[in-house]
């Protein structure tokens, strides 16, 4: 094998998107979205001097109107001035249990839908349709349910949502975001509550914010500052505003029998809250941690991952790692680089080798991180 060919068979291959989401491992999900070339497309500009944060409260306040539409519930969120994570948990099960009906209204607060699906959602001309028809309507609905769940679809809405606004005020066309989203599986609770300490403190790590609440654009500001929803609302005022500047012609989405809504309908849609935090585990679409204990390992993890504060948890190790059996100090060595040093998967030890059992792959990046973040060593 010559050198080029060996370098070819070494270069990593982009795996399709239905085999990185799988339902059948864990419906929770770390995903990253960033700007073309990692522009400061969300944020200052230092080159021409142009400040883009308002688009920020863009993305937060879109984050939580598609999870009002979509069976997907976010758990963290950050957003940046050139990327944002997401952390979410898929709700499959929940649209299964939607009505056909249920369905087609959630879809139509997105699309104008076909004219068949209008027909069908307008209750006089529904009772003009024949038989044939509403068949060809539930048909069309079982579509739309899957979507309804389908990660890639809700990252598909967010992203080019933001990317027409943002063309629109700035009278340009072409990509605003890079054309894949990458995504982490999170196996366990481990793995989640990892995830969601590294998006809330993303301000805090880059030096933007001395405490996690102070962030602004993330999840845990969100839950720590009610009047964050005040700036939501204007965010969606600003949406309306630059609504009249997109053209019809722009919202077409690879189907000629209907077309995503225009910016002025999207930005009155509801927003869906976070999730909840129940330690208790009884209900099903919870974050399975108390928000209290949640809380007190952000504020002191945030102390230790500040770039002019390092240092390790002073006072004791949180209540949580200690129930997750997770090493305090392994656990803040990778605080910082939780993204890199994982792969498609985050989980134990234990789980990441069930998964690459189930993927049938002999080895999965990450697993030495595992060992150093989530076991805890014996004293």
């Amino acid at each position: 094998m010559t050198i080029h060919a060996l370098a070819i068979s070494l270069t990593p291959v982009p795996r399709p998107r239905s085999t990185l989401v799988s339902l059948s491992d864990t419906p929770w999900y770390h995903v990253v979205s960033r700007c073309v070339r990692r522009a400061f497309l969300c944020g200052e500009d230092h080159l021409s001097g142009r400040n883009f944060d308002h688009r920020r409260g863009w993305i937060e306040s879109r984050i939580r109107e598609l999870a009002a539409i979509f069976a997907i519930d976010v758990a963290a969120y950050a957003v940046m001035s050139n990327h944002y994570h997401v952390v979410v948990r898929v709700g499959a099960r929940r649209a299964d249990g939607w009505s056909t009906d249920e369905v087609l209204v959630r879809w139509t607060r997105l699309f104008t839908g076909p004219l068949l699906v209008r027909r069908y959602l307008d209750e006089e001309s529904r009772a003009g349709m024949d038989g044939a028809e509403i068949a060809k309507v539930e048909e069309i609905a079982c579509i739309y349910r899957a979507r309804l769940y389908d990660l890639s679809w809700f990252m598909r809405m967010l992203n080019e949502c933001i990317a027409r606004q943002a063309n629109a005020e700035d009278e340009v066309t072409g990509r605003f975001w890079e054309g894949r989203f990458k995504s982490q599986a999170l196996l366990d609770e481990q793995a989640l509550l990892a995830a969601m300490a590294y998006v809330d403190l993303n301000p805090v790590r880059a030096g933007l914010a001395e405490t996690p609440e102070a962030g602004g654009y993330t999840s845990i500001h969100a839950r720590l500052a009610p009047q964050m929803n005040a700036a939501v609302e204007r965010a969606a005022i600003d949406a309306k505003a630059t609504a009249a500047k997109v053209s019809p012609g722009d919202t077409a989405i690879n189907d000629s029998r209907e077309r995503l809504a225009e910016e002025g309908e999207l930005a009155g849609l509801p927003r869906a809250p976070l999730m909840p935090f129940d330690a208790t585990a009884r209900l099903d679409a919870a974050i399975p941690f108390g928000f209290d204990d949640y809380l007190e390992l952000v504020d002191s993890l945030g102390r230790c991952v500040h770039p002019r504060k390092r240092g390790y948890i002073p006072e004791g190790t949180p209540k949580l790692l200690d129930r997750l059996g997770i090493d305090a100090e392994g656990f803040i060595a990778y605080a910082t680089h939780f993204l890199k040093a994982f792969g498609s998967a985050v989980g134990t030890p234990a789980h990441l080798v069930e998964f690459a059992a189930v993927r049938q792959v002999k080895f999965l990046h990450g697993m030495k991180a595992a060992r150093q973040a989530f076991e805890r060593k014996a004293a």
